[in-house]
C-alpha cells in the first residue's frame, strides 16, 4: 500500500502518547511500501511538536530527518531540508519552506512581520525584509 500519513498519523509514531494508536501508526508507516510526507504535513509537525509537546528544535530536526530518511519515504526534499536548514539555525520549519517555495515560484524576496525569520533569511545569503518598511 502507497500511504499519505495526516499529521496525527506522524505524532503517534514519535511521540507514542497513545499505545494504542502508536502501534497502527508504527504498523502502518513499516508495511507501506511508500510514505508519501507532505510538506505541510512536516509543518505541522513541527508546529505540534514545538508548540503542544515542547520538544526542542533540535529534536524536532532530528524526528523529521528520521521520518524523511527511511528507505520508504518520499518527500519533496529541497523544501523539507529549507525548513530543517532554517530550524537548525533557530528558525521555525515552516518559515524555511515558505521562503523556499516562494523562491522556488519566482519571488526573490521573503516578506514578514517576524524579525527573527528576516534576519535568519538574510543570514542565509537570502533577500528578505521587514514587512511595512522600505
Amino acid at each position: 500500500m502507497k500511504i499519505t500519513p495526516d499529521t496525527n498519523v506522524l505524532v503517534r509514531v514519535l511521540v507514542g502518547d497513545d499505545a494504542e494508536q502508536s502501534k497502527v501508526a508504527e504498523a502502518l508507516l513499516k508495511k507501506a511500501d511508500l510514505i508519501a510526507i507532505s510538506i505541510p504535513a512536516l509543518c505541522e509537525l513541527a508546529w505540534v511538536l514545538s508548540r503542544g509537546y515542547k520538544t526542542s528544535a533540535e529534536n524536532i530536526s532530528a524526528s523529521i530527518r528520521h521520518l524523511i530518511n527511511a528507505s520508504n519515504a518520499v518527500v519533496d526534499r529541497p523544501a523539507a531540508e529549507a525548513g530543517l536548514a532554517f530550524l537548525d539555525a533557530g528558525g521555525d520549519f515552516a518559515d524555511g519552506v515558505i521562503a523556499h517555495e516562494g523562491n522556488w515560484l519566482g519571488a526573490d524576496t521573503f516578506v514578514s512581520f517576524d524579525r527573527k525569520a528576516v534576519k535568519l533569511i538574510e543570514a542565509s545569503g537570502g533577500l528578505a525584509r521587514l514587512a511595512g518598511t522600505t
